[in-house]
């Protein structure tokens, strides 16, 4: 039993978190219980600051504190390379490895029948203007290797691949079928990106 009706809001909205159990989400309300007022007005404001001025870049969908990421905009990143992944975090588990200079265009999900998402629902459209440009040379399908991740990377193919200016790619099979791209490890994950094959050649 919980004896506060605060206490007991508080844990109902940590415990909502993904991960997080009711024991945890207790565990750390009583923590910040037990702060100051100062530490707590620390930790609320920042995540209100957060949900409010998070932006995503106008260009690839990335989180941003601008209109346009810091990716985007880095004139020293490889804008003939256009890498397609399903969501933020992917893009952070590949800057972590290092390995990819080029840019990224964020999708924001994966083609799900079963869930009712489909190509609309998704950042189809923005990167198929992007790749209309002539600056790109290379398109990266970087997408888990799931039924779903495997059906986006298929449409996605079929939607370029007429362009005989363009290449188009995918990770090679160190990330182990059936995984979540954000959850490989860094090594296998940067020889998966430098080692890439053409689509085609993955069917």
């Amino acid at each position: 039993m919980i004896p506060s009706k605060y206490i007991e809001a508080a844990v109902n909205e940590v415990a909502s978190l993904p991960g997080v159990g009711r024991k945890t989400a207790l565990r750390y309300v009583l923590d910040l219980l037990g702060r100051s007022e100062e530490e707590v007005e620390r930790f609320t404001s920042a995540i209100t600051e957060l949900r409010k001025n998070i932006k995503l870049c106008s260009l690839c969908y990335n989180i941003s504190d601008t209109e346009i990421c810091q990716i985007c905009s880095n004139p020293a990143r490889d804008k003939a390379i256009l890498c397609v992944v399903e969501d933020i975090r992917d893009v952070m588990a590949l800057e972590s490895t290092h390995q990819y200079k080029g840019l990224y265009h964020v999708l924001g999900g994966k083609i799900s029948p079963m869930d009712g998402i489909g190509p609309t629902d998704l950042n189809v459209g923005g990167l198929i203007d992007r790749a209309a440009s002539a600056e790109t040379t290379e398109i990266i399908l970087a997408l888990s290797p799931t039924m779903e991740g495997d059906t986006t990377a298929y449409y996605l193919y079929k939607k370029f691949e007429k362009r005989a200016d363009v290449i188009i790619s995918t990770l090679s099979r160190g990330v182990a079928v059936g995984d979540e791209l954000q959850y490989a490890d860094e090594v296998t994950l940067g020889r998966s990106i430098l080692h890439r094959t053409l689509y085609d050649k993955s069917l």
